[in-house]
């Protein structure tokens, strides 16, 4: 097929899939040339006169396989997905003003999502009780209040993200370091299936492409890059839900960290970067509130919170959240002494609220009567 017959979007592909030619480069041929293919047909010597085009660079352009974008395009359709350029009124706002912006995505399911306002939920793959409880908490309410969560379809943390958004009615999205058609970690199928279907996945890796090393930490940077702000719910201090807390800071996103015990080893990252300036993210509304909303926005279904209720019964209900849990736990949360917490959890208690178990251990209750 020759250059003047291709579709636009595949010569734009064929052109993005060159090695070497990222987005900056990309633009100046475009700007340069008018169009990818005119770009594709351009003399060495003229690609030679586009500024920062190495030989190498140069060489690659005219060594291309004219074909490749129709066969990506190709075997994207044939998995009902779509390829995204930045022209198209579905590239997400968000990435193309991001340092290192991708030159083209890959998208299965709900592609509005991707436009949609968006809170990254991260953490490590191994986790504590404490830390899947978290992020079941603010994952949850952030569906609840209308956010779409984005996390990287990792094992952990990342998959009780997805999982808990979908599990609240919401939406998310996946974003992969591989390309579509290929499921890793292959005990994520189950998820990556309800992802596509009711969320959507994300890749900047053409169909069939396998994860490598650098693949992830790049994936990172589209996790930050989606979403307004980054939620680091638990991680060690070389654990890679850091290196998407470095990506957001570099991309101008706020960075919020649930801290934990100081013992844990496990939330060692967190409280790091707490300690260098992250938000701590005590309660709902340190999220939400990013985004305009209140705590009321992320109510359970069926769950209505009288509004006379004061900050101090406010932040107990947000505790209880998470689950069950003893007076002594919920006053160490929020740093009040055991007393006075009980005498807000008496209160909720006789209001309907909550109720009391066995050994002062309280509950919210999951149907509440203002």
């Amino acid at each position: 097929m020759e250059l003047t017959q291709l579709p636009p979007d595949a010569a734009y592909v064929t052109l993005a899939s060159v090695p070497g030619i990222g987005r900056a480069r990309l633009e100046l041929l475009l700007n340069k040339f008018g169009s990818a293919a005119n770009a594709l047909e351009a003399s060495y010597d003229a690609l030679r006169g586009v500024p920062t085009l190495s030989k190498a660079a140069a060489t690659a352009i005219k060594s291309a396989d004219i074909e490749t974008g129709t066969r990506i395009i190709r075997r994207t359709d044939a998995l009902g997905a779509h390829v995204l350029i930045p022209s198209d009124a579905r590239f997400p706002t968000l990435l193309k003003a991001i340092p290192d912006a991708p030159t083209m995505l890959f998208a299965l399911g709900q592609v509005n999502a991707l436009n949609a306002d968006g809170v990254a939920i991260v953490g490590s793959r191994d986790h504590t009780r404490y830390g899947a409880a978290a992020c079941r908490h603010f994952a949850g309410a952030a569906a609840r209040a209308g956010l779409v969560v984005v996390s990287g379809l990792a094992r952990g943390l990342d998959a009780v993200a997805h999982d808990s958004c979908l599990e609240a009615g919401g939406r998310t999205v996946g974003v992969l370091g591989n390309g579509l058609g290929i499921v890793y970690p292959a005990a994520n199928r189950a998820l990556y299936d309800r992802v596509a279907s009711d969320g959507c996945l994300l890749t900047e890796f053409p169909p069939g492409e396998r994860p490598h090393a650098g693949s992830f930490p790049r994936r990172n940077r589209l996790i930050s890059g989606l979403a307004q702000a980054v939620l680091v719910i638990e991680a060690r201090i070389t654990s890679g839900a850091l290196i998407t807390a470095d990506c957001a800071l570099a991309q101008a996103r706020e960075v919020l960290a649930v801290p934990g015990p100081i013992t844990s080893p496990m939330s060692a990252g967190c409280n790091r970067l707490i300690q260098q300036g992250a938000k701590a993210a005590l309660e709902l509304r340190d999220m939400l509130e990013e985004y305009g909303l209140s705590d009321e926005n992320a109510v359970a279904p069926g769950v209505r919170i009288p509004n006379n209720l004061g900050d101090a019964e406010r932040r107990v209900l947000d505790v209880l959240d998470a689950g069950g849990e003893h007076v002594d736990n919920v006053a160490r949360r929020l740093r009040q002494p055991p007393a006075e917490v009980l005498a807000v959890l008496t209160s909720l208690e006789i209001r309907g609220l909550v109720n009391q178990e066995p050994g002062k251990v309280f509950r919210r209750r999951s149907a509440l009567e203002a």
